[in-house]
């Protein structure tokens, strides 16, 4: 259960948002002022704080300034009244994950924690999953990010999903003379295409129903420093249009609103698809891919990585051991070969969750082949070789398997999505699942 402290004098009002959360299962403490809150922050930990801007005896501001002066990394949330928007934007850049106007919609109070949390989640399983790669690869991997870094070059980041686009924008960022500004990471793809343009660039009043209250977008909230744009290919052609501006004249203009507002924002993207073909096709403008594409980072997926699996797999187990109080020391041979041999289409996330599964369900020290996912065994099997390789049925046979298994891993099993891909009926797809004995 998370717990929240929340930092609020109008104790009717704390009360009321106490009520609504712990019916949404979290544990909530109030307190009324700074004072009581920094003595209680001293001792004790809370998982979010959720903070009135004004206060009796100071500022949500200086609750984030005695958050960062001890080295706390608990996501805060200003809460403000409109007259005060201003102000919680420069909460933000001192470090808070995002703010919300009074009166408070308990949906969007709701959705506005679960955020912060999430993102922190995030952040902290990316921190822990980096473990630098020796291959050549890898190499020139990190020597393009290091000679990109420092520049205010716009950079698009290509990969696979699962090949670690975000924290390689983090670490631009945390490399670059912006890193001592807000760094804000959007999934373009979770955007709904009437709300994109307002959470990039934000609108005033009245610009739409529901807009209760001006918003600043992110660029405008980012100011300074970086902006990192998730599933680029996403976006409307009329959001498009509008980034395009921003980077090309470095101003924005609110939905609704007259007036244009100066930016000053570093601009990472990244994506998994060929944007070449969506151009190509008219779903992405050519003038703003220029614009975006000062410099490419291609992110190898894990297969073309070669000595470097071994150090993942490594690292994994050791990670998985510290969370699931295992003592997993070795892995034998025909499950290290397999694991070897694997494509992991699903790359490092793939494999996390893999050796996660691998070392939950080892009760000694030495992992064996009965920890893997059955899909694996499947798609790579040295127990089942063919008996005659020039029994072209059966080559066939094996070779559709494993292209079943390996789509269905990819699209996560949605059943609807493979059977496109794999250009053949749902029915078709069910009936050689059956077949192949592929659940």
């Amino acid at each position: 259960m998370a717990t929240v402290l929340i930092i609020e004098d109008d104790s009717t009002f704390a009360q009321i948002i106490e009520g609504f959360l712990q019916k949404n299962n979290y544990q909530v403490t109030i307190v009324s002022n700074v004072a009581k809150a920094l003595k209680l922050i001293a001792h004790e930990r809370f998982h979010l704080w959720l903070i009135d801007y004004r206060l009796p005896d100071g500022t949500g501001i200086d609750v984030l300034n005695y958050r960062r002066e001890i080295g706390l990394n608990v996501p805060a949330i200003i809460m403000t009244s409109f007259n005060d928007v201003r102000t919680a934007v420069k909460s933000i850049q001192l470090g808070a994950s995002d703010y919300i106007t009074k009166p408070i919609n308990p949906d969007e109070l709701l959705m506005v924690l679960e955020n912060a949390l999430q993102k922190k989640e995030q952040k902290a399983t990316t921190e822990k999953d980096f473990i630098k790669g020796k291959s050549d690869v890898a190499n020139r991997l990190y020597q393009h990010i290091d000679l990109v870094a420092e520049t205010d070059m716009s950079v698009i980041i290509q990969g696979e999903s699962g090949t670690g686009k975000e924290f390689a924008a983090r670490t631009l960022h945390l490399q670059s003379k912006r890193k001592d500004k807000i760094f804000i990471a959007i999934d373009c793809g979770a955007l709904s295409k009437d709300l994109a343009a307002s959470e990039l660039f934000g609108h005033i009043k009245g610009a739409f129903t529901g807009a209760v209250a001006d918003k600043k977008g992110s660029f405008e909230v980012a100011n300074g420093g970086t902006i990192f744009l998730d599933e680029i290919g996403n976006l409307s052609y009329e959001v498009q249009v509008k980034l395009l501006r921003a980077l090309q004249e470095r101003v924005i203009q609110p939905l609704g609103s007259n007036k244009q507002v100066p930016i000053d924002v570093r601009i990472i993207t990244a994506t998994n698809d060929d944007l070449a073909n969506s151009m190509k096709n008219g779903e992405f403008r050519e003038d703003l891919y220029h614009r975006l594409n000062e410099f490419k980072i291609q992110l190898p997926p894990l297969r073309d990585r070669g000595i470097d699996l071994e150090l993942f797999i490594d690292h994994f187990v050791k990670r998985s051991n510290q969370e699931l109080n295992r003592n997993v020391k070795d892995i034998d041979k025909e499950t290290k070969s397999l694991l070897l041999k694997y494509d992991w289409p699903g790359n490092l996330r793939e494999l996390k969750n893999v050796i996660k599964r691998m070392v939950l369900l080892t009760p000694g020290t030495t992992a064996t082949i009965e920890g893997l996912p059955d899909e694996m065994k499947m798609t790579i099997s040295e127990d089942n070789p063919l008996d005659n390789p020039l029994d072209l049925k059966a080559v066939n046979e094996s070779n559709e398997k494993t292209l079943i298994a390996e789509t269905l891993i990819k699209v996560k099993y949605n059943k609807s999505k493979a059977a496109k891909l794999l250009n053949i009926d749902r029915k078709t797809l069910y009936s050689k699942m059956e077949r192949y004995g592929i659940e």
